[in-house]
């Protein structure tokens, strides 16, 4: 028996049309998960607003009693003292010499491990490696500022035999070690994203693979690297319990990691445990500490983005 064309367009699975209900609960469902989106979007956003909000209002009130300028250059940082000094410089010393250690260890050892496990690792050897390393990102902060006062300060006392109890070189390694994995994971990530043909190509014109990784991979990953960087970056920078631990909690204004300094964030926890009564300059001073080490952050997220934008045309 013959069969009419149109029959059999409209048996045939393209031939068929979804009803006009199919296509009103799939317009809603998309309208609706366009607004879903949007509200968090709106919500993480109005989050950080508020939190500017916050920081900005309560270092208003702290800078109508002090002024700038004597808390941009004091080197002093006494604010729960007889006589308060209120110097950031000190807080931003120590934050600044334990983050370029870290990030001096980890950066290094997070590339050439990024670049193994992308390029030679085998993917049996990769499924191993990385769930390690993500269960040390896992570890506890409080238990790497342990391990860094009583396992790595008496280790590096063998080199350095003056070295002090508490000291910014023992905290700044643990933090390398502590932020590795995020540097790791997302370099690796971004350099198995480079397409192979840039690797052919690379083999074709008679590269090593060491070559092709350092010369055509990390070049080319080069904006997923850069934003790993920053994520340690910001990870060292915002770190409390580790340097409040092993670092000390006396503000000085030194950039020798043998010395022992406290940092912004060690200072916030210190005011922050509820001996300083609210609304007091002393209190106040925690904002204007959290507003400077905010500004910190935004400036190296800011150089990294032309950073990466600059390579990005380059390559």
């Amino acid at each position: 028996m013959a069969t009419s064309p149109d029959l059999a367009s409209r048996a045939s699975p393209r031939g068929i049309r979804p009803s006009p209900g199919f296509l009103a609960r799939r317009r809603l469902i998309d309208r609706l998960m366009r607004r879903l989106l949007f509200a968090a979007a709106g919500f993480s956003v109005l989050v950080t607003l508020a939190i500017v909000y916050v920081l900005v209002s309560e270092s208003l009130l702290f800078f109508r009693q002090v002024r700038l300028v004597d808390f941009l250059t004091d080197t002093q940082w006494t604010p729960l003292f007889a006589d308060p000094r209120y110097g950031i410089l000190p807080l931003l010393a120590g934050t600044l010499t334990v983050s370029v250690i870290a990030l001096a260890v980890a950066i290094p050892a997070g590339t050439v491990l990024a670049m193994y496990l992308s390029e030679y690792a085998d993917r049996r050897l990769r499924e191993m490696v990385k769930p390690l390393l993500e269960l040390l990102a896992g570890v506890p902060t409080v238990v790497f500022g342990y391990f860094a006062l009583l396992f790595v300060t008496p280790l590096l006392r063998r080199i350095f035999p003056d070295l002090p109890g508490f000291n910014m070189l023992s905290p700044g390694l643990v933090m390398g070690v502590m932020i590795l994995p995020y540097i790791v994971s997302l370099s690796e990530d971004a350099m198995r994203a480079v397409p192979d043909s840039l690797r052919e190509g690379a083999y074709a014109l008679g590269y090593t693979r060491l070559q092709t990784a350092a010369r055509v991979v990390l070049p080319a990953a080069l904006s997923g690297v850069t934003a790993a960087y920053l994520l340690g970056m910001a990870r060292a920078v915002g770190e409390t319990m580790v340097v409040a631990i092993a670092a000390g909690q006396n503000p000085n204004f030194t950039f020798n990691p043998l010395e022992g300094a406290a940092t912004i964030t060690t200072y916030i926890v210190q005011v922050s445990l509820g001996d300083v009564a609210y609304g007091t300059i002393a209190y106040q001073s925690i904002f204007a500490a959290g507003l400077t080490l905010f500004l910190l952050t935004l400036t190296f997220n800011i150089l990294g983005f032309f950073l990466r934008r600059r390579f990005r045309e380059a390559y």
